[in-house]
């Protein structure tokens, strides 16, 4: 064949394949096109193609020059065509998108229930004087044993009952030794050392305590610490205190009780309850500042006297929403925490 012949073959496919590309108007017309120009058995181009054998050697280097130009040029305008038809260089699973409708909104995070917690804790105490005060989780045996009137031999040190972590030291009270506080407590030594009375301060954050895992303890969670030293202060006011709280908190319908209890840190010292689905239900231990307390800090406990308290932030969570397990807040099953 000649080369003019071979060429003019070419030009009659592309004009073909041209025109038939611009009238397709959906993707069954253009695959039927696709198939039928460039087909890797049966495509027209392939047929063309096996015509280059038989244009005369000196001639075939131009002629498979423009073969290679005509398939390029179908190739593009299928390219161009599907860019046309399906609008983009893959098919839409549904409809064209509408800009005048409004968009899907989006799921915004929000705070942890415990967090909601403890702003609303501040919040209340915040309204009867109270200030945030905030102390290190990692502490040293004066502040979180010895400050508080918690001698050597108390079990409240022992091992089994604390997370002392590995510095120098002994677990006996050494200066070294340091241990993962067990109450916020030690928020209340830390700042009498550094300022005078009248005192008034709440502190909150996490405390951690070797507890094996059940519906209402866990090694790790808060506490609401709060402290009043001034002139004259009563038993009395720490009881008006917890109740005033806990109307504001739990609703003026909560009962509460007060009974009898030791710390070595508070004398006299209660526990307080709280009536929760027929049953009373601890949520934190008061009284008054021991006069041993006071000494350590360089207070006069002749001229001063206060209250201190420690509640459990995960039980009154729990009681104002209905929680009956305290594991469901540090599971991170976004299911649960979405209902807050």
């Amino acid at each position: 064949m000649s080369l003019a012949n071979f060429l003019s073959k070419l030009d009659e496919l592309e004009s073909e394949a041209a025109a038939s590309i611009r009238s397709v108007a959906n993707s069954e017309q253009l695959e039927s096109v696709r198939v039928r120009f460039l087909g890797a058995k049966n495509g027209v181009l392939k047929e063309v193609q096996k015509l280059l054998g038989t244009v005369d050697g000196s001639e075939k280097p131009a002629a498979g020059k423009r073969l290679n130009e005509v398939k390029q040029a179908i190739q593009d305008a299928f390219e161009s065509a599907k860019e046309t038809v399906l609008g983009g260089p893959t098919a839409r699973t549904g409809p064209a998108p509408d800009p005048t409708l409004p968009g899907t909104p989006l799921r915004l995070g929000h705070m942890h229930p415990v967090t909601q917690t403890i702003e609303h804790l501040k919040e209340i105490m915040g309204r009867m004087g109270f200030t945030t005060a905030e102390g290190p989780e990692v502490e040293d045996p004066w502040h979180n044993f010895v400050a508080l009137n918690i001698p050597e031999d108390h079990p409240a040190r022992d091992p089994l009952d604390n997370f002392y972590l590995a510095t120098a030291g002994s677990v006996s009270g050494a200066e070294g030794t340091r241990l993962l506080r067990s109450q916020t407590s030690t928020v209340q030594i830390r700042v009498m050392e550094n300022c005078r009375p009248p005192v008034r301060i709440i502190s909150l954050g996490r405390v951690y305590r070797p507890d094996a895992p059940d519906a209402t303890h866990f090694p790790m969670f808060h506490q609401m610490e709060g402290l009043y030293l001034d002139t004259h202060v009563t038993m009395a006011n720490l009881k008006t205190v917890l109740r005033v709280f806990a109307n504001n908190y739990l609703g003026g319908d909560v009962e509460i009780r007060f009974r009898p209890s030791f710390f070595p840190f508070t004398e006299p010292s209660v526990e307080v309850d709280f009536l929760w689905n027929g049953n009373w239900i601890e949520f934190g231990g008061a009284g008054m500042v021991d006069p041993a307390v006071l000494t350590a800090v360089g207070y006069d406990p002749e001229t001063y006297s206060g209250f201190a308290f420690g509640l459990g932030v995960e039980r009154l969570c729990m009681r104002r929403h209905g929680i009956t397990d305290i594991r469901d807040l540090f599971s991170g099953d976004m299911r649960f925490l979405r209902q807050f």
